[in-house]
């Protein structure tokens, strides 16, 4: 059964390294291709000021969050939905760098240690989409993904709608993997396909896209356990 959680966070600012720090995480479960009813949601009590500006996205207040836990009182249940699993973030450096910090305070080790994997749907858009805007708003207008309702941020609404807009986005690509189970079976199932192409035009990529699609495939070498299919069917 393949596990995914949808992760995102809220934070009292944009830079942990100047000592911002994670007012909310929210998570969505998918279970083999399909969200399931299981999530993680929690509020917390940052131990310092909100910014303005974050206020305004999401709407919190420091006295809003002080009743809420610290981290450490939540990171066990945390680290236990997510375990195992594969992440699927958008903009996935800005949250891991404040969830390391938060477990590394809680002397708990990084992130990467406890899941098996983190997917970046903000690079994944600009892959599949070169050139067009990929917040998530903007891939919810893409996919048609109804997020009327997002007047604020919020992190478990936030993930819930990137949930239903990152099966949108590999909804081929998950359905060839399921049905090519090993790279044997995709290089027979491609050499049986009947293709007319002597009247295609063939325009070979630029020099800049070549290397955007070898660290591409650089990252699926890495999140893949026994590496990407691209690379086995090309070898």
């Amino acid at each position: 059964m393949t596990r995914q959680v949808v992760l995102d966070t809220e934070t009292t600012g944009l830079s942990a390294k100047l000592g911002d720090r994670i007012i909310e995480i929210g998570c969505i479960e998918i279970l083999d291709r399909r969200i399931s009813e299981r999530v993680f949601h929690t509020y917390l009590n940052p131990e310092r000021e909100v910014e303005l500006g974050a206020t305004r996205v999401h709407g919190l207040t420091r006295e809003d969050l002080l009743a809420k836990p610290k981290f450490p009182a939540v990171a066990k249940d945390f680290l236990d939905f997510v375990a195992g699993a594969e992440l699927i973030i958008h903009n996935a450096d800005f949250d891991v760098e404040f969830l390391d910090l938060e477990l590394g305070r809680a002397r708990l080790g990084p992130l990467k240690e406890h899941v098996g994997a983190i997917v970046d749907t903000l690079f994944m858009s600009r892959e599949l989409n070169p050139g067009r805007k990929a917040s998530l708003d903007a891939l919810c207008e893409r996919y048609g993904v109804n997020n009327t309702h997002r007047t604020l941020h919020g992190a478990l609404l936030d993930a819930r709608l990137l949930a239903e807009c990152y099966l949108a986005m590999t909804r081929g690509q998950e359905s060839l993997m399921m049905e090519l189970e090993t790279p044997a079976a995709a290089a027979a199932a491609f050499a049986a396909l009947q293709i007319d192409v002597s009247s295609l035009i063939v325009l070979p990529p630029l020099p800049e896209e070549i290397v955007l699609h070898e660290q591409y495939l650089d990252g699926l070498d890495k999140e893949a356990k026994s590496g990407s299919l691209w690379r086995k069917l090309a070898a």
